[in-house]
């Protein structure tokens, strides 16, 4: 006979509304909180405000990817028309950016998709094929119609007492031990 050994990760609070999640967020917020997560069926407006997301970084994978897709297009076609093939007709110069142009704005759209993809994908950590939540049935209900609050057990703030206390006062519904 073998025990499963299990060690909890974090809590999950359910909500009842989007109004309920937005002031849980708030609150885990002003508490100090720094590893944690809201999941909802559909965006809840100024709930990036309640959480201090910033900004995302994205845009500057995409501007990189852009910026090398324009300049390698440029070179690409100044290379091929000055060295690799370069035939005169009717005296027109080997390299014009003009005639380059449609060449350099497809690799620029090429390369900046590329840049916004693998760096969405960096970012986000992706793939992560795994995720405790996973196992917790209440939580199957976060695609269809209930809202949450997930505090990670890794968080400097988190104790099992305060955490819990806290979203209790927040009006949880439903607070659950998360384990892995």
């Amino acid at each position: 006979m073998s025990a499963t050994l299990t060690k909890p990760v974090g809590l999950l609070a359910q909500y009842e509304t989007p109004a309920d999640l937005l002031h849980a967020a708030l609150e885990v917020r002003n508490a100090g909180y720094k590893k944690w997560d809201v999941y909802s069926p559909f965006p809840i407006h100024g709930m990036d405000a309640a959480m201090s997301i910033k900004n995302s970084k994205v845009g500057y994978f995409t501007f990189t990817g852009a910026f090398i897709g324009f300049f390698a297009g440029m070179i690409m076609i100044w290379y091929m028309n000055k060295f690799d093939y370069p035939i005169v007709i009717g005296g027109k110069p080997l390299f014009t950016p003009l005639f380059a142009f449609p060449v350099s704005y497809e690799m620029t759209i090429l390369l900046g998709a590329f840049g916004t993809l693998f760096g969405m994908a960096f970012l986000n950590r992706l793939p992560k094929l795994y995720n405790p939540l996973f196992n917790v049935e209440r939580f199957k209900r976060a695609t269809d119609d209930k809202f949450f609050v997930y505090i990670e057990a890794i968080d400097p703030k988190y104790s099992a007492e305060s955490t819990r206390a806290l979203l209790e006062k927040t009006g949880a519904s439903a607070i659950e031990v998360v384990e892995d």
